[in-house]
């Protein structure tokens, strides 16, 4: 088991002129030296093929990913070349119980499935089209020949509907990249035509992480009732994602104590950044961009911001037992369908307004004049295919939370990774209800009764 002090000892940034001139190095320079046909050596933007290696084979060259609520993309070996197929079509994605909508992605699910290959691996990628217009896939961040880039009608012509491509590169760097269609941007990826692409060193420096995760962000509007996102949409979206998914609707990540926990978030949202905040831990952010960090640029923190097209990945130790949440901390993204374009009753004292109105409409129930917190806690009727403040019962009562949320479940003396369900607090330490003994000692009076004495006039022991 490796401790919180000892993962952090090794990745504590540099102050000033050291740490600026550590992150503007060259590769060549923060990597150890390898043998002269080493694929580190191919991490410069050089188009030229380089010599053959083996493919690289999970579980011995690398620990495969885990991508929740998603799949890797399954390949064969022809000739030493890895064949991938990527089929292009309109999905009925579910985003949350509740929610459905018809989307386009990549063989039957949205997000495509995680491509996972190796360094130095040379991979074979056939491109079906099976959608009502031209498409192209551009490999992002992925250094490849201008022929592969995928940009339709600058690098190659468009995929017509039925017909297959077929790209080739052979892979020159390691990290976590991305692919998403690269004609018709705005609609395609707006209705969900993107996935994860993580190349793994050939000859990996450091320790192997013990759960790999890959998470990709995207926003959605879905207006209530309705079944196919906006893809004009630019400012209102109302459905967040981790992996094409809303909490409750997303899948916990589940590690043991003592485990390497390494994250790689992608962010192809159309329009917005996502601060990724994780409760409970401290991580460091060892890649940005498919871009590996030298240790003394390494950042340790809670927060990591995924700009649109980013890409960062993240490690800690998994050394504190617990459910905890992990979710963008713009706190409009944690939220289902709320009530747009309808009036702000938070503060609003209706009276006996429900009274009234329930003559006339039977049920009638003033909501959202004390906050919002209640809504998908009460069961109210919601339109068809709709989720406004869907939330889910939790160990202590409901999380009123949706949109791009998750919890990372660590537990101590795991035999499966599988959801062990809710944490069990140990005697001591849960939050729970002041005890009016406890307020009298310790504050000098209890809160809300007729005798009140204020903190600043209590005789406090020096601390």
């Amino acid at each position: 088991m490796i401790s919180r002090r000892k993962f952090f000892s090794n990745a504590v940034v540099t102050a000033g002129a050291a740490a600026l001139g550590a992150t503007t190095v060259s590769a060549e320079e923060t990597e150890p030296s390898q043998p002269h046909e080493s694929p580190q050596k191919i991490n410069g933007n050089a188009q030229s093929d380089q010599q053959d290696y083996p493919p690289g084979e999970p579980g011995k060259d690398y620990t495969p990913v885990i991508t929740p609520n998603g799949s890797a993309l399954p390949y064969k070996v022809i000739g030493g070349v890895k064949v991938f197929h990527l089929i292009a079509e309109e999905v009925d994605h579910e985003f949350a119980p509740g929610l459905r909508a018809h989307c386009w992605g990549f063989n039957g699910q949205v997000h495509g499935p995680t491509i996972e290959a190796v360094e130095g691996d040379r991979v074979r990628i056939y491109v079906t089209n099976k959608l009502p217009e031209s498409t192209s896939i551009h490999w992002h961040g992925v250094l490849v020949p201008n022929g592969m880039d995928g940009v339709g009608g600058l690098n190659q012509k468009p995929i017509e509907p039925g017909e297959t491509y077929k790209y080739e590169f052979r892979l020159r760097q390691h990290g976590t990249c991305m692919y998403h269609s690269h004609t018709d941007d705005m609609t395609q990826i707006a209705l969900g035509m993107m996935g994860m692409f993580v190349i793994h060193p050939r000859n990996p420096t450091g320790p192997k992480p013990d759960r790999d995760f890959v998470l990709m962000s995207s926003e959605w509007r879905i207006d209530v009732g309705t079944m196919r996102p906006v893809p004009t949409e630019m400012t209102d979206f109302n459905v967040l994602t981790f992996n094409g998914r809303a909490f409750p609707g997303t899948a916990p990540l589940v590690a043991k104590s003592g485990d390497r926990v390494r994250i790689r978030f992608g962010n192809l949202s159309p329009m917005e950044h996502h601060p990724i905040h994780l409760h409970g831990f401290y991580w460091k952010i060892i890649e940005k961009d498919g871009f590996p960090l030298p240790e003394p640029a390494q950042e340790p923190g809670n927060t990591v911001l995924v700009a649109v097209g980013q890409t960062r990945a993240v490690e800690f130790i998994a050394d504190n037992p617990g459910d905890w949440a992990m979710h963008c901390h713009m706190t409009h993204h944690t939220m289902n369908q709320m009530g747009h374009n309808t009036p702000n009753l938070i503060g609003v004292r209706p009276g006996n307004l429900d009274k009234k109105v329930s003559r006339f409409l039977k049920g009638y129930m003033s909501m959202g004049e004390s906050g919002m917190a209640d809504m998908g806690e009460m069961g109210m009727p919601v339109p068809r295919n709709s989720i406004p403040m869907l939330g889910m019962e939790g160990q202590h009562g409901y999380i009123d939370m949706g949109g791009m949320f998750t919890i990372v479940k660590v537990r101590e003396n795991l035999t499966s990774y599988d959801d062990p369900g809710w944490y069990e607090n140990p005697p001591g330490t849960l939050a729970s209800l002041a005890i009016n003994d406890e307020m009298q000692r310790d504050l000098g009076f209890v809160p809300g009764s007729d005798k009140k004495q204020p903190m600043d006039n209590m005789k406090m022991d020096h601390m």
